[in-house]
């Protein structure tokens, strides 16, 4: 491995910018005809109406396709249009994307919704230029719902179109800086086909995520591009793309609390700001409290009287990975006497299930409750 960062630092490009834009011009039809022949069967794919692939691209960032076909289809049912993502209240919002993560894309969903109720129509624009300026869609979403829905000849670069072309032109940038993305999206922009503008744009996405792959060797016996790539020519498919190494992420301890009082357990909201914003929780406190020290934990943490606990029951540990922090987490079931609606929004077990948006950090605890 040293020695291929050795030569990845001494080595000099011999592609000049023309060069480049030959090479992604050649690799236009093995790709499409790959594409054709290869393409994972998608709901959003299969009907490209500018409304599900927008939505399909925002659930689709951070999380895997699979992942992402339930939460779809759910979501199409209860919103099907523009208007009612603009009305819906933003408790039954959140619901819906619960366990999706990064919850302000549903936030922006709904506010990007109101503004084309408000300046089109309900009717989603059929420009670049528009799309862009709507809330939460930057470069990438607007360049996919242009190009998929409306055809129109503008890239759509993420993650596994960064780490394609890094690789076919040998590119030694780092992909995680906008100057890097920006000039991809440019050189893309200039050279790909503007006849088939969505799928050609699909066709990178898709061989970067089933064959120039995140993890793992990229599978370059079945890639359409092996024969014109210079990462593998060059024996540098290990390590290009170049992205440079994220911080540690912070780790918190907490310790989490089934109270149950009858059939009922508390639930709290979370502050308006900051992770989570106004999603609900367990209540819960900092560190790991041990057995023995629970009923002055509780007293100190959450206000609940000593003589208020019934019994208590051991949970199991959990872990839950954000991207800038790791919660590790202990859990309690504790009975409790009274219900203490001072303290706590005491709800019945089915409607966490069915009505309040619980984010999935707390999923080992909200299983616990069935």
């Amino acid at each position: 491995m040293e020695y291929l960062y050795g030569k990845l630092k001494t080595l000099e490009r011999e592609e000049s910018p023309l060069e480049e834009a030959e090479r992604l011009r050649a690799a236009s039809g093995p790709l499409l005809y790959w594409y054709d022949r290869n393409r994972r069967i998608l709901p959003w794919r299969e009907e490209p109406e500018a409304y599900r692939v927008w939505i399909s691209e925002i659930m689709l960032q951070q999380t895997r396709v699979e992942a992402v076909k339930p939460y779809f289809a759910r979501f199409m049912e209860a919103l099907p249009d523009i208007k009612s993502l603009a009305q819906v209240e933003e408790q039954t919002l959140l619901k819906l994307w619960e366990g999706l993560g990064y919850y302000n894309r549903a936030r922006n969903l709904k506010k990007a919704a109101q503004v084309i109720v408000e300046e089109y129509g309900a009717v989603m624009p059929d420009s670049y230029e528009k799309l862009i300026k709507l809330p939460g869609i930057g470069s990438y979403t607007a360049g996919a719902v242009a190009s998929i829905a409306f055809g129109i000849p503008e890239p759509a670069v993420d993650g596994n179109v960064l780490r394609v072309l890094s690789r076919l032109l040998a590119d030694r940038e780092d992909i995680g800086k906008a100057g890097t993305k920006k000039r991809f999206e440019d050189l893309i922009r200039d050279n790909m086909d503007r006849e088939r503008a969505g799928d050609y744009n699909q066709a990178l996405i898709e061989l970067g995520a089933i064959v120039c792959i995140p993890a793992g060797k990229p599978l370059c016996a079945e890639c359409p591009l092996h024969s014109i790539c210079l990462a593998r020519r060059e024996e540098l498919t290990e390590i290009i793309p170049v992205k440079a190494p994220k911080k540690p992420r912070r780790i918190e301890d907490k310790t989490v609390f089934l109270l149950e009082w009858e059939d009922r357990a508390a639930i709290r909201k979370r502050s308006s700001k900051g992770l989570l914003a106004s999603l609900y929780e367990f209540p819960n406190i900092p560190g790991h409290a041990e057995a023995g020290e629970l009923k002055e934990q509780l007293k100190d943490g959450l206000g609940l009287p000593a003589e208020e606990i019934l019994s208590v029951e051991k949970l199991a540990d959990s872990v839950h990975i954000f991207s800038h922090v790791e919660w590790h987490m202990t859990g309690y079931r504790v009975k409790i006497a009274n219900e203490h609606p001072e303290l706590f929004k005491m709800v019945k077990k089915e409607e966490i299930f069915s009505k309040y948006p619980l984010p999935n950090a707390f999923g080992v605890y909200t299983k616990a409750l069935m």
